[in-house]
């Protein structure tokens, strides 16, 4: 049995974005207070979960560094250029060449392409806890699958029974989805 993290990086923002050539480039994009809060809140829950990854891969867009650096996870991250932006069959292929020696591993990006692969995954989705990562995975939400498999190289999908599922959300309501109200 293996054991995959998916980690989606915090609540970004426009406003801080570097601008290059007049436009914002989604890659530089850093997180705003929100997102600071949810993934130093979360790395917090992610180390309290008391797995000890033994590899991180994670995009090398600042939205992802800044959530990571806000986590304080005590791993070091390889960036993985092509994780960027990534769809599932991409990330698929990152996990399944990870490498033998990881017994866990903790993947670090974006949607929907995280999402995508954890539904491609799971095996049972009528469960409800993957019926609520259908739903929606949020920013700096944390989720646990367990892989019915001895390499890497065999994640193939419906190999995988979530196990975990956890958002900002439902560690501190007061990072919930954000209301507006007219009046």
């Amino acid at each position: 049995m293996k054991l995959l993290g998916l980690l989606r990086h915090a609540k970004s923002d426009w406003s801080e974005s570097e601008l290059r050539g007049g436009e914002q480039r989604d890659f530089d994009r850093g997180l705003n207070g929100r997102g600071r809060r949810g993934a130093a809140l979360m790395g917090q829950h992610i180390i309290d979960h008391g797995v000890g990854w033994d590899r991180l891969l994670a995009s090398p867009a600042e939205r992802v560094r800044q959530t990571l650096a806000a986590a304080q996870l005590p791993q070091e991250p390889q960036w993985q250029d092509h994780a960027y932006l990534a769809d599932a069959d991409t990330l698929l292929d990152l996990v399944q060449t990870t490498g033998a020696d990881a017994a866990s591993l903790l993947l670090i990006g974006h949607n929907p392409g995280l999402q995508d692969l954890l539904l491609l995954l799971l095996r049972d989705l009528d469960d409800p806890l993957c019926q609520e990562a259908a739903e929606k995975f949020p920013t700096a939400t944390f989720a646990v699958l367990e892989l019915d498999v001895t390499s890497w190289a065999d994640v193939s999908p419906g190999c995988a029974r979530l196990v975990h599922f956890a958002r900002p959300r439902d560690l501190d309501p007061a990072l919930g989805p954000e209301t507006s109200t007219v009046g």
